[in-house]
């Protein structure tokens, strides 16, 4: 049965999506037009096994789903509205100081 997430819920999806770069740069591959499995490893250099578990992840999240097209399955965003998403996330102006990090940074693998 599937269920509509919460807001907390979605944003801890896509959070934990986007915290791979692996997974960054499948989503936007995705958000181009949708993909076979090793085109995407082929065009992202990644192997298929790598590639498959991302792809699970990004499903698993929500942000993916499969299309059988005949005995191959292809993938695209789950929809529509994640690429504008997507752009919006990635042309947002973040402010970095070039001589700060997070206090955490070494511990916790931020910033």
């Amino acid at each position: 049965m599937l269920t509509v997430a919460s807001d907390i819920e979605v944003l801890a999806r896509f959070g934990r999506a986007l915290a791979d770069p692996i997974r960054c740069r499948i989503m936007l591959a995705l958000r181009e037009a949708p993909a076979y499995p090793a085109a995407l490893a082929d065009a992202l250099g990644v192997s298929r096994t790598r590639l498959s578990n991302h792809l699970a992840c990004l499903r698993d999240c929500g942000l993916v789903v499969t299309v059988p097209d005949g005995r191959r399955t292809r993938y695209e965003l789950a929809d529509v509205r994640l690429a504008h998403a997507l752009d919006d996330l990635r042309t947002a102006v973040v402010a970095v100081e070039t001589d700060r990090t997070c206090a955490d940074a070494d511990d916790k693998g931020c910033c």
